[in-house]
């Protein structure tokens, strides 16, 4: 990138960018001129190590090269697309292109090499511009009418406004996120900034410096001052994701911050109090985590005052149509193929999944049908392996009352195998990737297979010779990443 003007990068608050270019020097250039204006920005070569950078985090804005090869544009594109509309998309790419590859990525912004400062800039905040309305006019809101989810936004309501920290607990892929914004909407905090962040996602360091800020010189790259996610939820709601994976030293920095309100920013010595309103989210046993000595006690009693439980989607059946329907619609919404709707059939299989991935993973089944179906209806054969073969095992007893719990365990084990296979699969039978994308950690995949009597190397054996016979592999490069593959940002400018 050629620079020709002096930009002022305080005029907006800097967000967090990921740079992707096959020309490393160029992404590290770039992504170094933007830290200098404050911004946390990345730099990556391809798509393969963008994608999982964006599972793990949130990011404002993507710079990518629309020349990427091996398809990564597209495969960015349409990751962020899918799972994170909340990120701005810019490309980079010569000015003939301009045109078929706004429409065929779905760009919010566009910059022509030699790219000038200013207008890279311009571009990085136009699509941050862009993402944030997506989020406010469309974001989706608590969907269902089952009695479980009346009760959590009935408990949400009366909490709304309650000063102290509230915890939200279930498993991976509920909706907690989305529950911690509707209890944002609902309170008197609402014309306030609701500030998420993934703890699960950050380094110790890099967390530290993204709650707290940072000054100059605090550590090597930071060139400027830069408020963090505290002072940036003042007079709103800040929500801590994934708190359980919080290091001892962040616990005990957490811990003084949710009994005063009060901390001093990375390399700097002046106390920061702020009015906010703290709630925080994990789908881990934080009381057996403080048996196991992982977390701390003082800090579980702190949070363990107000709570709220999301159900599963295996207790709340009958508000998979409505969500099927709400899901298929932002899938036409941006810009798919048509499809008039889900026949009976595929809401009939849907309704006997056991849904170990919950919302997250119907989502992702929908998207997947809507991407990969041929009909103007998704029909059964339209749906991901793990939960078409879910489906016809007929797992009624995950949702039935009375069923005992031998009978639920038997339900859920081949489904969960089977999405286990396919996630280890789709990332080269890495199990860091693959819990990942599963939106759980390392040690609960280990317990998984463990208790599903997986043994990792007899299978990747199995399923290599399998495919080596088979000459054939389905195309699961075309599926939609899994739950927590966030999209990513790319970086592309010519220097």
């Amino acid at each position: 990138m050629i620079r020709h003007a002096s930009v002022d990068g305080q005029t907006a608050v800097p967000g967090r960018v990921l740079v992707v270019d096959d020309d490393r020097r160029v992404a590290s250039q770039t992504a170094q001129w933007l830290c200098g204006l404050g911004w946390h920005a990345s730099a990556v070569g391809n798509a393969d190590e963008a994608l999982p950078l964006l599972s793990r985090g949130r990011y404002d804005a993507c710079i990518v090269d629309g020349l990427l090869p091996a398809d990564g544009a597209s495969r960015i594109a349409a990751t962020l697309h899918v799972s994170r509309p909340a990120t701005g998309l810019v490309i980079a790419a010569p000015a003939a292109c301009r045109t078929d590859l706004t429409a065929a990525l779905g760009a919010d912004s566009f910059v022509t090499p030699p790219i000038r400062d200013d207008e890279l800039l311009t571009a990085v905040r136009t699509a941050v511009a862009a993402g944030t309305a997506r989020t406010a006019a469309g974001e989706a809101r608590m969907l269902g009418g089952s009695p479980s989810i009346r009760r959590v936004l009935e408990l949400g309501e009366r909490l709304a406004d309650a000063p102290a920290t509230l915890l939200i607990t279930g498993e991976s892929g509920t909706g907690k996120s989305l529950l911690a914004r509707e209890i944002h909407r609902m309170s008197r905090r609402r014309a306030g900034r609701f500030v998420e962040v993934a703890c699960g996602s950050l380094s110790e360091t890099l967390l530290e410096s993204e709650l707290f800020g940072h000054v100059a010189g605090a550590f090597t790259g930071a060139t400027t001052d830069r408020d963090g996610k505290f002072l940036q939820a003042d007079g709103g709601t800040i929500f801590l994701d994934e708190i359980a994976t919080a290091s001892a030293a962040m616990q005990v920095k957490l811990l003084r911050v949710l009994q005063d309100l009060q901390f001093e920013a990375v390399g700097g010595s002046r106390t920061h109090a702020v009015d906010a309103r703290v709630i925080l989210a994990t789908n881990e046993d934080l009381a057996g985590l403080v048996a196991a000595g992982r977390f701390r006690a003082d800090l579980f009693w702190r949070v363990n005052v107000l709570t709220i439980d999301m159900p599963p989607l295996r207790e709340r059946i009958d508000d998979i149509p409505l969500l099927a329907r709400h899901f298929l619609a932002a899938q036409r919404a941006r810009g798919g193929r048509a499809i008039e709707g889900i026949s009976p059939a595929t809401l009939d299989v849907l309704a006997r999944h056991s849904w170990p991935g919950n919302v997250r993973e119907l989502e992702h089944a929908i998207a997947f049908a809507a991407c990969l179906g041929r009909g103007a209806w998704i029909e059964p054969a339209d749906l991901p392996p793990a939960v078409r073969l879910g489906g016809a095992a007929g797992p009624q007893a995950a949702s039935g009352p009375d069923g005992t719990a031998g009978a639920l365990k038997r339900c859920m084990a081949h489904p969960e195998r089977q999405l286990i296979l396919d996630a280890l699969e789709r990332h080269g039978w890495r199990r860091d990737a693959a819990a990942r994308a599963l939106g759980i950690n390392r040690t609960t995949l280990y317990k998984k297979l463990k208790r599903l009597g997986m043994n990792l190397a007899e299978l990747q054996s199995r399923r290599a010779v399998a495919g080596h016979g088979q000459g054939a592999v389905e195309p699961a490069s075309c599926s939609p990443p899994a739950a927590s593959d966030a999209t990513s940002t790319a970086a592309s400018a010519s220097r």
